[in-house]
């Protein structure tokens, strides 16, 4: 991963120090809470519903066990709430009232809270509870392993994205880390794109395969070769959920990667003059380009050739400076351990039971992932488990993590879009005592890209834009398919949960997603079916569509399982003898079916209720 150089590491430091005389002049009433709300939001500390939230930066979601153990300590000693103001939190989430566990008599409700971390869709980790007046602590804390919240908030350009497998995938183009680092160096602080119309969030991919949801993103870069073998980028524009979801267009084939910074340039500086200012829900790139079209296009390449031929292409990536870049992204020497006897047979009894387990077989199939290297594999641990929020990491689980990562995988996790954590270095040999390591942790659930495996906002119980909560519905959901044999059996399915239009569950991109609405001061749920975030399970990236009225709370369990039923009944063997996966039965037999059992399901809550 990226080793900070001296002048990364004072940045950051000076930075942490800028924060801590910003809050000490608030706290001197030098500064008004007007005057320091932008301030605080260019460092990611927002003020939610209940407490401030901090958002921490994980560029391309790489974190190492030192950076690791730095977040268990803010979640340990720092993710603490006044009594009265958690009790305050706890008191009105109770007056929501609970959910009910489809085919059980228990009821479900939120449980808050604290001393944890949380994994974002966009691998940053973020804070609920910490208090303001704490916040430079925080903030110096993280700058000496590294670590900021710079520009994870405000209307400029955000984290820099690529999927986990970056770097170390079968399947892989070139590795994108080394680019997505340099597009962060340019974009931190850039002065011209400080004050966008709106947030700006770009990704990169270098696999064949899409696992970077490069559909849903402003800007979204696929590393390409040309007919020619010479390396570049596929540059698409426009993409974003929210109110609006949209597919991002192809507005070129071919950057050269010289030209890669020059070329985004150009992208959002015709977005900084021409996007709408005027209206925030029609201020992104994705209404530009959908209102411009070609016209947008055509200004986008205007301004580029004047950055190469007139302005004299000062932001070229020289081979040089590549060079430095992707040294820092070397991959490590995995060595074997030289085993006593004590320590081999010890080895070899863990190998067996492991074997013997028909669990372990499961978790080799869902959770162990290719690697280039053919000796070594990419391992996922589950943050989706029974009694916890999807994504949510205690401080106890951050430490664990960076022991696993420190014993297994030279040192290194990567946060996943899907809130999830890989060890990218695992030595095939290892797998064994990883996963009855893991194990132990119950981080080895062979859940990975089930149902279970949701992707869930905090929503309402800690949002203060959400109008809905997340976190009940999806521990009743969970609760409900705890059979693993159950789970195996329904197979691949994207479940995506979102407590508000602003969709950071990434409801559009399920296969089913559940966005929270506010009706006449309640809680209600639109699902929507065939959302896609553009890999190969999924297909192109396309938006879900809407199946009839929301539902209530109480309701959207017995939906989710009603659409698994008629899933169930429906799918039919595939082309390569195994059954249909649920977004190819939907496919398959369109939206009637589903949207039937659904309603059906409706009415048989509304009948018992």
């Amino acid at each position: 991963m990226y080793q900070y150089t001296e002048f990364d590491r004072q940045f950051v430091r000076a930075r942490a120090a800028q924060f801590r005389d910003q809050l000490e002049r608030w706290q001197a009433g030098k500064l008004s809470e007007e005057e320091l709300r932008p301030l605080r939001l260019q460092n990611g500390w927002y003020i939610q519903r209940y407490a401030p939230m901090a958002r921490i930066s994980v560029p391309y979601g790489e974190l190492s066990s030192a950076q690791l153990r730095a977040l268990g300590k803010v979640a340990r000693e720092y993710d603490r709430p006044d009594p009265e103001l958690l009790k305050d939190a706890q008191d009105k989430q109770l007056a929501l009232g609970s959910v009910p566990v489809p085919g059980t008599d228990r009821q479900v409700g939120t449980k808050l809270t604290y001393g944890y971390g949380h994994f974002t869709t966009r691998t940053n980790v973020q804070f609920n509870w910490i208090p303001i007046t704490r916040a430079a602590d925080v903030m110096e804390l993280l700058a000496g392993v590294n670590m900021h919240g710079i520009q994870t908030s405000g209307n400029a350009i955000r984290n820099i994205t690529t999927e986990e497998l970056a770097g170390i995938a079968a399947d892989e183009i070139a590795d994108p880390r080394p680019f997505a680092e340099i597009i962060r160096q340019w974009a931190a602080l850039h002065p011209e794109f400080a004050f966008l119309p709106r947030k700006f969030k770009i990704a990169l991919n270098g696999a064949r395969e899409d696992r970077a949801a490069l559909g849903w993103y402003d800007i979204s870069l696929q590393l390409v070769k040309n007919p020619a073998g010479a390396l570049g980028f596929k540059v698409l524009v426009g993409g974003g959920m929210g109110r609006t979801p949209v597919i991002a267009t192809a507005v070129r084939e071919f950057v050269e990667w010289q030209h890669v910074l020059s070329y985004l340039e150009a992208c959002i500086r015709v977005y900084n003059q021409y996007g709408r200012r005027d209206n925030a829900w029609k201020a992104r790139i994705k209404i530009l380009v959908k209102s411009e079209g070609q016209r947008y296009i055509d200004k986008v390449e205007e301004e580029f050739r004047q950055i190469l031929e007139i302005d004299g292409a000062p932001h070229t990536i020289t081979q040089a400076e590549y060079d430095r870049v992707a040294a820092q992204f070397v991959a490590p020497e995995i060595r074997r351990p030289l085993r006593g006897s004590a320590d081999a047979r010890v080895h070899e009894i863990i190998r067996a039971d492991a074997e013997a387990d028909p669990l372990y077989d499961r978790w080799l199939q869902r959770n162990v992932l290719p690697h280039r290297n053919p000796e070594l594999r990419a391992v996922l641990l589950s943050f989706k488990r029974l009694g916890q929020n999807p994504g949510d990491c205690t401080a106890d689980q951050f430490d664990a993590c960076a022991e696993l990562a420190d014993r297994f995988s030279a040192g290194e996790a990567r946060v996943t879009h899907e809130q999830n954590l890989l060890l990218p270095w695992v030595h095939q040999d290892d797998l064994p005592e990883l996963w009855a390591a893991a194990r132990k942790l119950g981080l080895a659930r062979a859940n990975i890209g089930l149902i279970t495996d949701m992707i869930a906002c905090p929503g309402g119980d800690f949002c203060s834009l959400a109008n809905a909560r997340s976190l009940p519905i999806a521990e009743a959901i969970t609760e409900r398919f705890q059979d693993l044999d159950e789970e195996h059996d329904i197979g691949e399915i994207d479940l995506n949960f979102s407590g508000c239009i602003n969709s950071c569950g990434h409801h559009h991109a399920g296969h089913i997603g559940i966005l929270g609405v506010d009706k006449d001061g309640k809680e209600w749920y639109q699902i929507t079916l065939g959302g896609s975030n553009g890999s190969n399970l999924s297909g192109p990236a396309t938006p879900g569509k809407i199946v009839g009225p929301s539902f209530a709370k109480e309701e959207v369990p017995g939906v989710i399982e009603a659409l698994i039923d008629a899933y169930r009944q429906l799918r039919q063997p595939a082309a390569d003898g195994r059954l249909e996966t649920f977004i190819a039965t939907l496919r398959r037999v369109g939206h009637e079916p589903f949207k039937a059992a659904a309603n059906a399901a409706r009415f048989v809550e509304r009948e018992f209720a």
